[in-house]
């Protein structure tokens, strides 16, 4: 098996106010999986994500990328190659314009002129919102918004994508929407998410943290139909959808 390009070893970090909310934490991402991260409110999904880009550090335990330890010395780095969208695009789109979001990160890291023009379009092409790149963001929609906050990190060109509930307050068609797009990235993603069956039609494998403590690592579809780890861990399916009846899954 190849080097993975997202290591965690043994992550353990507790809150300055006592909390412990990560107990020896191991995680292993391969180039090019799709991976789910799931788990009840409160079990430690954000404190996580957090440390995969050098946001919170300090806690015992490791985190590399791609061999490139996270440390201070590297967090500059580290954050290009790892890129988060938060839950709340409204949180990532801070500019007059969609192009001037897109710009701001390869701009920050030096890129300009025709250069940076292209990393935009390309970003956004990637997103299907290419059309929108003179528009001001908060005249889109809620989901255009958060295809937008995808190609602001796209632009940063990063190994990893980290998503953070993607699909939540999508309508049907701009949930669909993004999973295709998701879906012909050719990026490794790490997708933190409460939407079981979204996890299942992206994801070919998920990991269950539960507590601070991961209890589960295996194919989403294995996950989800063993009822004895849903009911211990506090995760339901939405009523009348079954795993075992799904026709093809995520490859």
């Amino acid at each position: 098996m190849s080097t993975p390009v997202l290591d965690v070893q043994g992550l353990a970090f507790a809150y300055p106010d006592g909390h412990q909310a990560l107990f020896g934490v191991d995680l292993h991402v391969h180039r090019g999986e799709r991976v789910a991260l799931l788990g009840p409110n409160g079990a430690g999904k954000t404190t996580l994500v957090l440390h995969l880009n050098g946001i919170l550090t300090g806690g015992a335990g490791s985190v590399t990328v791609s061999g490139l330890p996270v440390v201070k010395k590297n967090v500059a780095e580290i954050r290009r190659r790892v890129g988060i969208v938060f839950q709340d695009p409204d949180d990532q789109l801070f500019m007059p314009t969609v192009r001037q979001d897109v710009a701001f990160g390869p701009a920050n890291l030096g890129l300009k002129g025709d250069d940076l023009d292209a990393r935009v379009v390309g970003a956004l092409e990637q997103v299907g919102m290419a059309e929108f790149i003179d528009r001001p963001p908060h005249h889109l929609s809620f989901g255009q918004r958060r295809r937008v906050a995808v190609a602001t990190v796209l632009a940063m060109e990063p190994e990893i994508l980290v998503l953070d509930e993607p699909s939540s307050n999508l309508d049907p068609a701009s949930r669909r929407e993004l999973a295709d797009i998701l879906r012909s990235l050719d990026v490794t993603v790490l997708m933190v998410t409460h939407d079981l069956p979204y996890a299942l039609e992206l994801c070919p494998r998920a990991v269950v943290l539960t507590e601070g403590t991961m209890v589960a690592d295996g194919a989403t579809y294995d996950v989800l139909t063993d009822d004895a780890l849903m009911r211990a861990n506090r995760l339901e399916l939405p009523f009348g959808f079954d795993p075992r009846t799904i026709d093809s899954l995520p490859n």
